[in-house]
């Protein structure tokens, strides 16, 4: 869901296998959080965000951004994260 609280789920699918990068971003274009970086099969996968940066810790509300980094290509996407 957008805006979420106090976890979401970033779905996608592959239509080949590939390396995958998934990392969060704040408006200030800083890297928070990456939530994989691995090699991935084909087919539909789901990662959860919840929220937090990469030391754990719970970030503000506000507009985040996650993008998806593959061998096959690149998604940006916004989220709205409210606690």
């Amino acid at each position: 869901p957008n805006p979420f609280n106090p976890t979401t789920r970033i779905q996608f699918s592959m239509p080949a296998s590939a390396h995958v990068r998934l990392d969060i971003y704040n408006t200030l274009g800083q890297r928070i959080k990456t939530l994989t970086d691995q090699q991935m099969q084909a087919g539909a996968h789901s990662l959860l965000w919840n929220g937090t940066n990469d030391s754990g810790e719970t970030v503000s509300n506000g507009i985040y951004y996650y993008r998806l980094n593959s061998d096959i290509g690149v998604l940006t996407k916004k989220m709205l994260f409210l606690r």
